[in-house]
């Protein structure tokens, strides 16, 4: 049986990749963080962390602990939830941005429903003004969406910014217009997008208009043209292109939880705590 206090200080390093941040998470010195670990190490027979790099990193049974840890430990929870008869109840109508489902939103959705299993959570997955509009609407009860940087609405998860996308091998000819894949209108980043090439003289046609994340890369991909999206979000087989073209910089965005006012509290509160608590973006790319 492996301790539980040891598992989470565990995975406090395995997501902060750091002693030190892990025992501020969890209000522990580092070495008791460090000890913890040290003790689920000797328990399971293996080394879990790699010790001799400048970054903390999980060795290969690390990474198969943290699943199990992550499995243990909302067992646990949900258990002592259920039996102390205070299992959270209610029904959780929540939207996200599709590019976002890109993200580690899948795995936390995942734990969320196993921690509280007697939520019925309910998934829309559309553009953000879309949801946005559904939510006001007062057909959803929160979303997480692509936001303008700097908005007084929701609470903002991560801060990043937009860059230009494309091939290894992409060419952008001197003076032709710049071919563009984008969401259709209306599409924040579609906007800011041709807002700032034409601010900044540069001529414009779109090659491809998708209505999915899947469909935007598919045609960068296949080379049909250039799109504009979150950084953190570039995968590793594409790059971005900003610099290489002289591309004007298309700005900042915020991925943002807003809720319902009239929605359950209770609920909208537990799946905003486990999306704030965690990583989402494990990819990052420098323009």
């Amino acid at each position: 049986m492996f301790d539980a206090v040891q598992l989470r200080s565990f995975l406090a390093v395995a997501d902060t990749h750091s002693f030190t941040r892990a025992g501020e998470r969890l209000g522990l010195s580092q070495p008791t963080v460090s000890q913890h670990v040290r003790k689920l190490e000797a328990a399971a027979g293996r080394q879990l962390v790699a010790r001799d790099t400048r970054e903390v990193q999980l060795t290969d049974n690390g990474d198969a602990m943290a699943g199990f840890a992550r499995t243990i430990l909302a067992a646990n929870e949900s258990a002592t939830r259920y039996f102390s008869g205070a299992a959270m109840r209610g029904r959780l109508r929540f939207g996200t941005a599709d590019d976002l489902a890109i993200t580690g939103l899948p795995r936390i959705l995942r734990e969320f429903r196993q921690l509280y299993p007697q939520i019925i959570l309910e998934l829309t997955v559309s553009q953000s003004d879309q949801l946005h509009r559904r939510l006001k609407a007062g057909a959803l009860d929160l979303v997480f969406v692509k936001w303008v940087s700097g908005a007084s609405e929701g609470t903002v998860v991560k801060h990043d910014d937009f860059s230009w996308v494309g091939l290894e091998q992409t060419i952008l000819e001197p003076g032709a217009p710049v071919p563009l894949i984008a969401y259709p209108a209306p599409s924040m980043s579609r906007k800011l997008a041709i807002d700032a090439l034409e601010q900044a003289g540069r001529t414009w046609r779109i090659t491809c208009t998708t209505k999915q994340i899947s469909g935007v890369l598919a045609a960068v991909r296949a080379g049909i043209g250039v799109a504009v999206m979150p950084t953190s979000l570039v995968p590793e087989d594409l790059k971005v292109i900003t610099r290489r073209f002289s591309l004007p910089p298309v700005g900042d965005v915020d991925f943002t939880l807003i809720r319902n006012p009239l929605a359950n509290t209770g609920v909208v509160d537990a799946l905003t705590q486990a999306i704030m608590g965690r990583r989402l973006t494990p990819h990052s790319r420098q323009p």
